[in-house]
This record gives structure tokens, sequence and C-alpha cells, in this order.
């Protein structure tokens, strides 16, 4: 019964790896926060069944294999990847889980680059966007989740939405 317990239990998680962000990114996609998948590559997506990846190949015709691909991807086609939750307390990966939110700082990001677009992938990033940063100085938009707990949206049905707003 302990473990069970264990597993339910929130934990204090911090956003451990930055932005990725190029001087000429044109475009910020925001997640809510990295998936425990996530965290342990480093990097942005990292959980097998999140479509994120998918719908960039599909949108510049790549197979996108490795970090490096996938950096170098978003550098040539302008993209910045982020998350709103700079830290927060969650129980694994589930957003419906989080709480005592520390937003990450957009402000500077947006400072420093041409960026045109912020979406948010989901629901709740939408929500936490509006909440903590109710007047960026650009076009915001709310999109499917790619998450794969959005069992509801195909990834054909997400890439008719997602694929015109990606630069």
């Amino acid at each position: 019964m302990a473990t069970k317990k264990k597993q339910n239990a929130s934990v204090k998680a911090e956003h451990e790896f930055p932005a990725l962000v190029f001087q000429d990114s044109e475009v910020l996609i925001l997640g809510s926060f990295p998936s425990i998948k996530s965290r342990a590559i480093s990097f942005y997506y990292g959980h097998p069944q999140n479509r994120f990846w998918r719908l960039i190949e599909r949108k510049y015709g790549l197979v996108l294999n490795s970090v490096d691909e996938k950096r170098a991807c978003c550098q040539a086609h302008h993209i910045a990847l982020y998350d709103v939750i700079d830290s927060c307390e969650i129980i694994g990966s589930s957003d419906a889980s989080i709480k005592n939110v520390v937003p990450t700082d957009l402000e500077s990001i947006l400072a420093r680059t041409p960026i045109r677009l912020v979406i948010a992938n989901g629901t709740l990033a939408g929500k936490l966007l509006a909440q903590y940063h109710p007047s960026l100085p650009c076009k915001t938009v709310t999109l499917p989740s790619t998450s794969p707990a959005n069992a509801a949206w195909s990834l054909d049905q997400l890439f008719e939405v997602w694929g015109p707003n990606l630069p």
C-alpha cells in the first residue's frame, strides 16, 4: 500500500533544461511542463507517443532521429521551444496534477527575438499562458495538445490545425 501512495504523491519539479531559442526565432511553441521522459533526455517532447515531432516531420518532409536533428530543424525553421511552467508540484507527467506553479520568464525571450506568434500546445498551456502572461506583444494561439493523453485527436486532425500555424 505504501508503494501506491508514493506513486500518487506530488513532487516538486524544476524545468531542468533551457529554452530552445535562436536569435531569429519567429514562432515560440510552449508546452505546460516537460514530461518525465522529456526531463530524462533534457529535451522537448521526449515521450515516444507524443506526436509533436511527427507533426514537424510531416510539415517539413523530414525524418528526425536525434535531438541534434530536432534542434537543427527548429533552427532552420525559426521555431523556439519552451514551457509555460518553470517549476511546480506534479504527479508523474500528469498535467491534471500540477499545482503551485512558478511561471517561466517569457518576456526576456520575446525581448531578444523577432517572435511573432506564440503557440500554446494544449489547453493547460493556453490557460497558464493567459494567466501568467496576459499581454504578450505578439499573437497567441492555443492548439490541441500533441500529448498521447489527447487521444481524441488523430495525427491527421492535429496536422490540419497545427500545419498552417507552423512557419
